[in-house]
């Protein structure tokens, strides 16, 4: 099966998903998951069998580093 944007999240089999430890316990956040591509996988935890977005390491890397140097403060509360 190809993974693309807009799958199904109950599509991906045989992927753990994994959230933040900072999620709130009413568990709103973002869930990833690294797929056999190498692949990572996004979805909303609030909708679990709803739609994931796919992206690459290299994206990944890009936000999460982004996210770290702070290129993101300006959308948080």
């Amino acid at each position: 099966m190809s993974a693309y944007n807009g799958i199904s999240a109950t599509e991906l089999k045989n992927v753990t998903w994994q959230k933040s430890r900072r999620s709130n316990s009413q568990g709103t956040c973002v869930e990833l998951a690294k797929l056999a591509n190498g692949s990572i996988a996004m979805r909303n935890s609030n909708f679990p069998d709803g739609p994931a977005l796919v992206y690459t390491q290299a994206e990944i890397d890009a936000f999460v580093g982004g996210a770290k140097d702070g290129d993101f403060d300006n959308l948080i509360g």
